[in-house]
């Protein structure tokens, strides 16, 4: 935060700021600096919610919605519709609201049904100022519909002018970083889908979901989760996976990590073929049984948290030296 304010000069017109807390006072610090007119909240996920962080999904919410509780009049907050603990905080701010969702109750939706994934990117039949529009970008993941219409929001409500042309040119220019939903080259002629930066209950559900969508016929889809961090209460979000893979179609799915033992449990107990889920303690066991299930073509999506360092896979299977054999990897050494 201060680092981005330092470089503000007199002709700056426009600055975008990321306002990301992880424990109780950090939105107040943030707002000792940046006063936004216009807040964007994507979405609530319950990150963070451990003993060590914020200690309850409640008080996450609450420290969130202070970036809109703080907004002027004359201020514009831009809500995600579809997240009801987002739909929720409308009720706690002054400012002008402005939503996005799937649904005709909001200022720009998209149609669930026009939804295409492919390994070239993601488009969707967007409905704004109720004209249809056709918008696409570069970027993997059923998720990055809502990312399309926050970010159209937040440029209309500052720039006050068409900009529909560049907007979609520039969907069609970025590329994700590494860890967040890029593809590679995998093991023995394989496409991996990397999402191994960072892990959460609802990331988790839309990369399976984009796995489960994205138009691919070359090889079997194989999904390779493990688990997931700073959860005020692990086992029922692991287990929550579970019964959301009872309704998805995924070739194979390997559970990493005693939590995942209960996300492949719920998922049996929901309807999943006991034969299309393995469970694997450690990454060192996921990549031996990699090794016997990948053939060429497939394609596997690689799911989890920076601190446990999932990457380390990729490199065990391609015999690379690996950081260390540690579960828990210190950043120090595991950083993209």
């Amino acid at each position: 935060m201060p680092i981005t304010a330092l470089r503000v000069r007199p002709w700056t017109k426009f600055l975008v700021w990321e306002l990301g807390i992880d424990r109780p006072g950090e939105m107040d610090f943030h707002l000792q600096i940046a006063n936004p007119t216009i807040s964007c909240v994507t979405g609530i996920s319950p990150v963070h919610t451990d003993s060590d962080h914020m200690g309850s999904l409640a008080n996450l919410i609450l420290e969130k919605q202070k970036i809109i509780q703080n907004m002027p009049e004359t201020g514009t907050a831009i809500l995600n519709h579809d997240d009801e603990n987002v739909k929720n905080m409308s009720g706690k701010t002054k400012a002008k609201i402005v939503w996005f969702g799937s649904t005709k109750d909001c200022d720009i939706y998209f149609d669930k049904n026009s939804i295409k994934i492919d390994l070239d990117g993601t488009s969707a039949d967007f409905y704004i100022e109720g004209k249809k529009t056709i918008l696409k970008t570069t970027l993997i993941g059923a998720h990055q519909v809502y990312n399309i219409m926050a970010a159209y929001l937040t440029i209309a409500s500052a720039v006050k002018k068409p900009f529909l042309d560049i907007f979609q040119r520039n969907l069609m220019e970025i590329t994700p970083i590494r860890g967040r939903m890029n593809v590679e080259k995998g093991p023995t002629n394989t496409i991996l889908l990397n999402d191994s930066l960072r892990a959460s209950p609802t990331s988790t559900y839309f990369g399976l979901k984009t796995l489960e969508k994205i138009n691919y016929s070359k090889g079997r889809k194989i999904a390779v989760v493990g688990e997931m961090g700073e959860l005020a209460d692990p086992e029922a979000e692991h287990e929550k996976t579970g019964r959301e893979l009872a309704n998805m179609k995924i070739d194979y799915v390997i559970c990493i990590g005693p939590l995942r033992k209960f996300t492949m449990e719920e998922a049996i107990k929901s309807g999943f073929p006991k034969e299309k889920i393995i469970y694997a303690k450690d990454i060192f066991e996921a990549t031996s049984i990699l090794k016997k299930y990948l053939k060429p073509g497939d394609l596997w999506y690689l799911k989890g948290s920076l601190l446990r360092n999932y990457k380390r896979i990729v490199q065990l299977l391609n015999n690379d030296k690996i950081c260390c054999r540690e579960i828990m990897c210190p950043y120090e050494h595991c950083g993209y």
